[in-house]
């Protein structure tokens, strides 16, 4: 079997719109949340988000053609374009029918639903835009990929709520190690900070509702009370390491694990014993022949509710043993906010860069500890410590579980 690589990385995220200004923010424990500017809050019992900033389509895209994309197109593009452009994949470097796009996102075009119903509902059906499905539609990220670049091979979009973006890279990830593909874009988009998309959350209770940003998402922390709204994308270039070397390609880690699950328990709530999320980890460490033992870093789902945190220490207490009291874990989430299906993208590329730099970076916001959750969740700083392999773990509504392990490219 081909062995998979990461040889390139793109992220439009609340605290930096690409992956030095991401990754800086995160090791510096910035916090990317916010009052809400993209509506009128006065109805609304959620105030705060974590939006993306300074963020103009336009230095990607020309004007007409993102006047005709949702943005969660819009920062797919940005990010697959920064990953394709850190991989160095130019025309004629890559079979385009061995090179396809696996992107996903949770809830696809939410805002031009919105936009277009209000339309329908004041002037008639016959004001709605012909544009209206091929904006809102979810696979439209990976097609407008496919096209911008020329890739012409395996081309779909998973949607598995918060564990699309695991999703995506683990899929390409075999597409890859089974001789499918060459190449893959990976990844996952979402822009659902709108008024249907935080009413829906707040009225299931998911979301928090206070005011404070720096109290807002604080995954691990006994004050926790539910998860904010993020937006934004992440996409990276996987390779079989045999086409990577070929062309002289820079290798960033390899992809070297993936496991995946269901708990087939809860639409919303995440199953109790933990043994889903427990199955994915034991499956992709497995998978890259390691042990609990060899893992330094896991970067949780961690989404500041109050049973996710419970239910997933449960879940690395099962998959680890007694190795769970000495790997390091944190919840980049505090910073970022949710993303929904972008969320674990840029999640793995920050394992990906923690791999890099060896840092872990911190859980901010962390205040009270939770008796049920006393892992190390490293509080507050970022520690500087070498990481050999790292998990990356998404669990998404509906019991969908997803574990990444990336680790150092080493000969084997």
């Amino acid at each position: 079997m081909e062995r998979v690589v990461i040889t390139g990385m793109g992220a439009v995220t609340p605290v930096g719109n690409d992956v030095p200004h991401f990754w800086d923010s995160l090791t510096s424990g910035v916090c990317g949340i916010a009052p809400i500017t993209r509506f009128d809050t006065a109805d609304f019992k959620v105030k705060v988000a974590a939006e993306v900033k300074g963020f103009d389509p336009t230095d990607y895209l020309e004007s007409r053609e993102a006047k005709r994309m949702d943005g969660f197109c819009h920062y797919a593009l940005a990010a697959a374009a920064q990953a394709v452009a850190q991989a160095g994949l130019a025309e004629g470097s890559f079979d385009p029918f061995r090179a396809g796009v696996i992107f996903g996102s949770g809830v696809g075009g939410l805002t031009v639903v919105e936009s277009e119903v209000e339309k329908m509902g004041l002037k008639g059906p016959a004001r709605v835009s012909p544009l209206c499905i091929p904006m809102m539609i979810g696979n439209m990220a990976a097609a407008h990929i496919s096209m911008r670049f020329g890739f012409k091979g395996e081309s779909f979009c998973p949607v598995t709520a918060c564990a699309t973006g695991n999703h995506a890279i683990g899929e390409a990830m075999r597409a890859i190690r089974h001789g499918y593909q060459d190449v893959v874009i990976a990844g996952g988009t979402e822009n659902a900070i709108s008024r249907i998309g935080m009413a829906g959350f707040q009225n299931m209770k998911a979301l928090h509702t206070g005011d404070d940003p720096l109290a807002a998402s604080i995954p691990f922390d006994a004050r926790r009370s539910g998860f904010v709204m993020g937006e934004g994308a992440g996409a990276v270039v996987l390779e079989s390491l045999s086409h990577a070397r070929a062309r002289g390609a820079h290798i960033l880690c390899e992809v070297a694990g993936y496991g995946a699950s269901s708990d087939a328990y809860h639409i919303t709530s995440p199953d109790p014993e933990g043994e889903g999320a427990a199955h994915a980890m034991r499956a992709a460490i497995a998978d890259a022949g390691l042990t609990p033992e060899d893992i330094t870093y896991i970067n949780a789902h961690g989404t500041s509710t109050p049973l996710n945190e419970k239910y997933e220490t449960i879940a690395i207490k099962k998959a680890f043993g007694s190795a769970a009291y000495t790997v390091r874990i944190s919840s980049t989430k505090s910073m970022t906010g949710h993303l929904l299906g972008a969320a674990a993208a840029i999640e793995a590329i920050a394992c990906v860069c923690a791999i890099q730099d060896g840092v872990i970076p911190p859980t901010i916001g962390y205040q009270q500890p939770d008796p049920d959750c006393d892992l190390d969740i490293t509080p507050n700083q970022a520690v500087r410590v070498p990481v050999a392999a790292a998990l990356s773990n998404a669990l998404g509504f509906g019991g969908h579980n997803a574990t990444l392990l990336l680790r150092k490219l080493e000969e084997i």
